[in-house]
C-alpha cells in the first residue's frame, strides 16, 4: 500500500512539473510572438478601394518594416511621398529603376523591358475584359525609383496620374516605410505572390516571418490550456468511485468505528 502510494506521488510531482513547464513554454510563446510581430510589422489601415480585389477598403494589413533597397518588382508597399500627399500609400511595385514600364501589348498586359506580366489578380473592367491599364503610356524608371500601381486600374490614382512631375511618376525607395505581407482583418493571411514577375532579374520577394509568428502563438497557446488543464484531468481521472470523502482516512495504524451490532463501553 505504501509503495502504490509513493509511486502515484511520485507520479503526480512528475507531472505537476511537466504541466508547469508547459505553461512557462507556453507563455514564452505566445507573448514571444506577439513581441517579435510588434518589433517585425506595423499595421496599416487601406484607406481606398485602389488595391481591389487584392486588398478591399477598410481592411486592416500588416506591413514588414523593410528598407526601399529590398523592394522587388511584385510587392505590395506602403510609401510616402510629398507629390502624392500627406498620408501613407498603398500600391503595387510594377518596375524598378532602370525597367521600361508600358501598357499595353495586343493581349492587354503590362510589359516591363519588353516582356509581357501575367497579372491574375486584376479586376476586369467594362465588358469583363481585363486590361492591365486603360491608358497607354510608356516610361524609363530613373534609378533608385520604383513605378507603382493600384490593383484596381480602373479607379486608382498611381504613377500614372503622376507621370507629368519629376521622376515620371516613379518615388524613391526611401519613401518605402515597410512591404504588405498579410491581410490581419478580416483575417485573409497571407498575400499571394506576385508570379508574373518571377521571370525579371532580382525575382521576386519571399513571405516574410507571418506564419512562424502565427504558428509561435499557436502553439504557446495550446501548451499554456494543456498545462493548465492537468491538474483537474489527473483529478478527475484518479478519483475512485465510493472512495474516502476529505478529511477521512483509513488503512492500518486508524482507528475504525464500532461494527455494527457492537456495544459502546461507557
Amino acid at each position: 500500500m505504501s509503495g502504490n502510494r509513493s509511486a502515484s506521488g511520485g507520479h503526480g510531482r512528475l507531472g505537476s512539473v511537466l504541466s508547469g513547464l508547459a505553461v512557462a513554454v507556453g507563455c514564452v510563446l505566445f507573448l514571444g510572438g506577439f513581441v517579435w510581430g510588434a518589433l517585425v510589422y506595423q499595421p496599416y489601415t487601406v484607406p481606398s478601394d485602389s488595391m481591389t480585389p487584392t486588398i478591399a477598403v477598410g481592411s486592416r494589413v500588416l506591413a514588414e518594416r523593410v528598407d526601399g533597397d529590398e523592394v522587388r518588382r511584385g510587392d505590395v508597399v506602403v510609401f510616402t511621398d510629398a507629390l502624392w500627399g500627406s498620408s501613407p500609400m498603398i500600391k503595387r511595385v510594377v518596375a524598378v529603376g532602370g525597367d521600361t514600364v508600358a501598357c499595353c501589348d495586343r493581349d492587354g498586359r503590362l510589359t516591363v523591358n519588353g516582356k509581357a506580366v501575367d497579372e491574375p489578380y486584376l479586376r476586369p473592367g467594362p465588358g469583363g475584359v481585363v486590361v492591365a491599364s486603360g491608358q497607354e503610356f510608356s516610361v524609363t524608371v530613373p534609378e533608385g525609383n520604383l513605378f507603382l500601381l493600384g490593383d484596381d486600374r480602373h479607379t486608382s490614382l498611381d504613377s500614372r496620374s503622376h507621370m507629368e512631375e519629376a521622376g515620371h511618376g516613379s518615388v524613391p525607395r526611401s519613401a518605402v516605410v515597410g512591404r504588405v505581407d498579410a491581410v490581419a482583418w478580416p483575417f485573409e493571411g497571407l498575400l499571394a505572390p506576385a508570379k508574373g514577375f518571377a521571370d525579371l532579374p532580382g525575382g521576386i520577394s519571399g513571405p516574410g516571418p507571418f506564419t512562424a509568428l502565427l504558428a509561435a502563438i499557436a502553439a504557446g497557446t495550446a501548451l499554456v490550456l494543456a498545462g493548465a488543464a492537468y491538474g483537474p484531468v489527473a483529478r478527475l481521472l484518479t478519483r475512485r468511485p465510493g472512495g474516502t470523502g476529505p478529511g477521512k482516512r483509513s488503512g492500518p495504524g486508524v482507528p475504525q468505528g464500532p461494527a455494527a451490532g457492537e456495544k459502546v463501553g461507557t
